[in-house]
């Protein structure tokens, strides 16, 4: 916990060769790594006053700290911080927890829903029969204590019945796969669709009716074999998606508007 103490404005030192906005702009980075700006961001005349140095030198700290990504200014809302985006890279397997927990990310789930079910839509994703019995997971994922995700998985239930008797909400699905059930996943494919969130979506990761969210489907095959059909719905605010490429290959693939209008139904 930071002390009373290292709260607060620490002045620049004007005998420094170091330019004034420059010190005040790594007080700011100290500051903002404390936590102390949590509840609003200072305006520039507070800055001023706090630092006692000109309006042009909070301006051009504050100018460095935009286009580093920490704050940002918005019309009618003044300045705020900018929320961490979570990064994966696609072409690669990647877990939503190993991620985050990569990162540096604190990091929960609530699980909405850890039960056996039948699926026959889900059961022609995964290759089997329409009245296979399948495990079905559903997490809203958290990230710094902040909703990020609405994650649903189903699995069939002769590889994952032994993961009803997990606790998910601090652990990874692919990893208690490996330790309870014995298949890895070392492969499969996914689609994504930027959205506007749908109603229920958005509040139960607290965003509002406009904000973009990317679903996300992904078939996680383990050799062969279908072991796991994933719906996502994660914050555009929140996360990214990094690709690599080159002129001889490429893993993008164009999705019509009648599949976006399918997926959104």
């Amino acid at each position: 916990m930071t002390s009373q103490a290292a709260l607060g404005a620490r002045r620049p030192d004007r005998s420094s060769p170091v330019p004034l906005w420059a010190q005040v702009c790594d007080d700011l980075r100290r500051r903002i790594t404390a936590g102390e700006f949590e509840a609003g961001f200072p305006g520039e005349l507070s800055l001023t006053e706090a630092y006692e140095v000109s309006r042009h030198t909070i301006r051009e700290a504050m100018r460095v700290l935009r286009e580093e990504g920490v704050i940002r200014r918005e019309r009618g809302r003044g300045t705020t911080l900018e929320r961490r985006r979570i990064a994966a890279s696609m072409g690669t397997l990647y877990s939503l927890f190993d991620t985050m927990t990569e990162q540096g990310l604190d990091q929960a789930s609530e699980v909405r829903r850890l039960a056996r079910t039948v699926n026959a839509v889900v059961a022609t994703k995964l290759e089997v029969p329409a009245d296979t019995e399948l495990i079905v997971i559903e997490r809203v994922r958290f990230a710094d204590n902040e909703p990020l995700a609405l994650d649903t998985s189903w699995l069939p239930s002769s590889i994952a019945a032994p993961l009803l008797d997990v606790d998910f909400t601090a652990t990874g699905l692919y990893a208690e796969l490996t330790r309870r059930c014995g298949v890895t996943v070392d492969s499969g494919s996914e689609r994504i669709t930027a959205l506007i969130a749908p109603r229920h979506i958005g509040e139960l990761l607290d965003v509002s009716s406009q904000t973009a969210v990317l679903a996300i489907e992904r078939l996680a095959r383990s050799g062969a074999t279908a072991v796991e059909w994933r719906e996502t719905y994660i914050r555009g605010d929140r996360f990214a998606l990094d690709v690599s490429w080159t002129p001889q290959s490429s893993l993008l693939t164009a999705t019509t508007e009648k599949e976006v209008l399918a997926w959104q139904s």
